[in-house]
């Protein structure tokens, strides 16, 4: 049985901006719940994404969809898939 890339799932993860200060490049915060490993209790953790957008169309407070790509620079290896909501105010 043979595999193709179309059966291969794209990890697409949910976050929101947390800095749009540079040029095509902005921060992502995903958070989850992660259980802890001796005491059980889940606890609120995060990851910081930078993450590549070409178009400049996301903004802070702004949730997206980031998908993971090529590396662009030494930190910067996930692209901008969509804006889901818009924040509040701007």
């Amino acid at each position: 049985m043979t595999t193709t890339n179309a059966d291969k799932s794209v990890q697409i993860k949910l976050g929101v901006v947390e800095s749009s200060a540079r040029d095509k490049t902005r921060k992502v915060v995903v958070s989850f719940m992660a259980k802890h490993p001796k005491y059980g209790k889940y606890m609120r953790k995060r990851t910081v994404l930078h993450v590549h957008d070409e178009n400049n169309e996301s903004q802070l407070g702004d949730k997206v969809e980031v998908m993971p790509c090529r590396p662009i620079s030494k930190t910067k290896s996930w692209k901008l898939v969509r804006v889901v909501t818009r924040a509040v105010g701007e």
